[in-house]
């Protein structure tokens, strides 16, 4: 029974190990587990070839962790993911070139304004209830507005 834990050989375990964190890098997408996911198939396999013992095992574990994350990083710093929407989290960018309707008037340079079913904070140039603006930018949850030219 040499070489087996609790009655499963250790490369059966390091294998299970690695395809639980290449699941949870697919449910939790961070970019980071699939490089211990990519250490812990390579020590799985490694341990299914080679007669290594569990103390090697987590070292080669542990060292194929390290530069396989380091190596990930780097290239992750090369080639950057580039999001399909890269305002998506930035409604203030969103709404730049919108038109909207001041809902409390802007005196002196700031009151509110209705941008589809929502209020804003809004400060530009002096305007009375109604009018329509255009937003021009946003400072945080603050939109600048302009009068339509």
């Amino acid at each position: 029974m040499s070489g087996l834990m609790g009655g499963v050989a250790p490369h059966w375990l390091w294998l299970g190990l690695g395809l639980v964190l290449a699941i949870g890098e697919m449910v939790i997408p961070g970019v980071f587990l699939i490089w211990l996911a990519g250490a812990a198939l390579a020590t799985g396999l490694a341990a299914w070839i080679l007669p290594i013992g569990l103390p090697l095992q987590v070292v080669l574990f542990a060292l194929l962790a390290i530069v396989s994350v380091f190596v990930g990083r780097n290239w992750l710093a090369k080639n950057p993911v580039e999001p399909a929407d890269p305002l998506m989290n930035d409604r203030g960018a969103r709404a730049i070139g919108e038109i909207v309707v001041v809902t409390e008037a802007l005196r002196p340079g700031s009151g509110r304004v209705r941008l589809g079913d929502s209020d804003w904070l809004a400060r530009g140039p002096d305007a009375e209830t109604g009018t329509r603006m255009r937003v021009s930018g946003h400072d945080g949850a603050t939109l600048i507005v302009e009068h339509l030219h």
